[in-house]
């Protein structure tokens, strides 16, 4: 763990996260009430929540979680995925599994963190970065110029996060393809996955592909992210059996309450994805409009997907400043660019993301508003 940097976001979120009066830059959709989400329970949920005892649970997660969880996907079966504590451990413990010293991996940035420093503390890495001048699309061509022989992953994120950004399907296609030509892993990050509002989502990579791996999570798209429960879906089972034995390192197996809670909420999917992409939907023309009274300070483009994006800020103090100063006098938190800064490959110095998926941002838009007017 030494050799791992600060993970910034976090510590970030360590010092405003719970103190700042407004949360305007969550990468979450609104959470549900726990007695919302057991209202949604079916007769088999609400039998397992209310005869639940708290013991230890199956390393790979709960069977009829699994199983749930593989009817997200086209064609796979319960032994097909795997949960964990978490998206962030799935990432740890892929990257570890799948790369080692002498490998090369390349990340697409600007990415959650974790995609890029873990690769970095095991092998060589390249980036490839989506481009604000190309509204943040994916480059197949640079990726294929990156690879080298012993590349073994690529690993991507979308929708992203923080730009909203979603590929072309042609491209991302042809990405999987690439990827499955060259013998490489795909790793592809779907955490927001289903909150797209005009545009079907992309296919699963690992729809797509007999070895790539899929990453989801009950946090953002779904808006659960107290519970704690992530997954990977691949169809190559092997791979999967080297994440149990690694996951024996870390969290052992997930907690029994999180995965019912998990399962109803899988169950219940289709009302709430409808429910948080009517939030990001209502939220849109808030922020659309909030933007557009300062054109001389702000360049706004809403998400092809998800619930963050990453505006840019034109203001003479700086995105760094105006953020520090926006939580510290106003209350209202969002992440500067240097969160997202890359190792590998150059960030924009003057973006900021915000989060779309909270009810009610009004308050947090007047005092932000209220902020810029006295500064002049």
């Amino acid at each position: 763990m030494a050799a791992l940097p600060d993970f910034r976001l976090e510590t970030y979120f360590s010092r405003w996260e719970f103190s700042a009066r407004f949360h305007l830059t969550a990468s979450d959709a609104q959470s549900l009430p726990m007695s919302e989400l057991l209202a949604m329970a079916d007769d088999d949920g609400r039998e397992r929540w209310e005869s639940l005892a708290l013991g230890y649970t199956e390393t790979r997660g709960l069977p009829a979680l699994r199983e749930e969880i593989a009817r997200t996907y086209d064609g796979l079966e319960p032994d097909d995925v795997m949960c964990f504590a978490g998206a962030e451990e799935g990432i740890y413990l892929a990257m570890r599994v799948l790369l080692e010293p002498g490998d090369h991996a390349v990340v697409l940035t600007p990415n959650y963190q974790a995609a890029e420093t873990i690769p970095l503390d095991l092998c060589t890495v390249t980036g490839v970065a989506l481009r604000p001048e190309d509204g943040w699309a994916l480059d197949v061509d640079a990726i294929e110029r990156a690879l080298r022989p012993e590349t073994r992953l690529v690993s991507v994120n979308f929708p992203n996060n923080p730009t909203g950004a979603v590929p072309d399907p042609a491209a991302w296609e042809r990405l999987v393809r690439l990827c499955d030509e060259r013998g490489i892993r795909l790793f592809s990050d779907e955490v927001y996955r289903g909150l797209e509002l005009d545009r079907p989502s992309l296919p699963q990579a690992t729809d797509l592909s007999p070895t790539a791996l899929s990453l989801n999570v009950m946090s953002k798209a779904y808006g659960l992210p107290g519970l704690r429960i992530g997954w990977i879906a691949c169809r190559d089972r092997a791979v999967l059996d080297k994440l149990e034995r690694a996951k024996h390192y870390t969290s052992i197996c997930n907690s029994a309450p999180s995965e019912i809670l998990a399962l109803i909420g899988l169950r219940a999917r289709d009302r709430l994805l409808d429910r948080n992409r009517g939030i990001v939907a209502r939220n849109l023309p808030l922020f659309a409009d909030f933007f557009a009274r300062c054109p001389d300070l702000f360049d706004f483009a809403a998400p092809q997907g998800g619930c963050v994006c990453f505006p840019r800020y034109a203001g003479p103090d700086g995105v760094e400043a105006m953020c520090t100063s926006l939580v510290e006098e106003a209350g209202v938190l969002l992440l500067p660019a240097s969160i997202y800064a890359s190792a590998l490959t150059e960030t924009p110095a003057d973006r900021f993301r915000v989060g779309l998926g909270r009810l009610d941002p009004e308050p947090a838009l007047d005092a932000w508003s209220n902020w810029l007017e006295k500064q002049g």
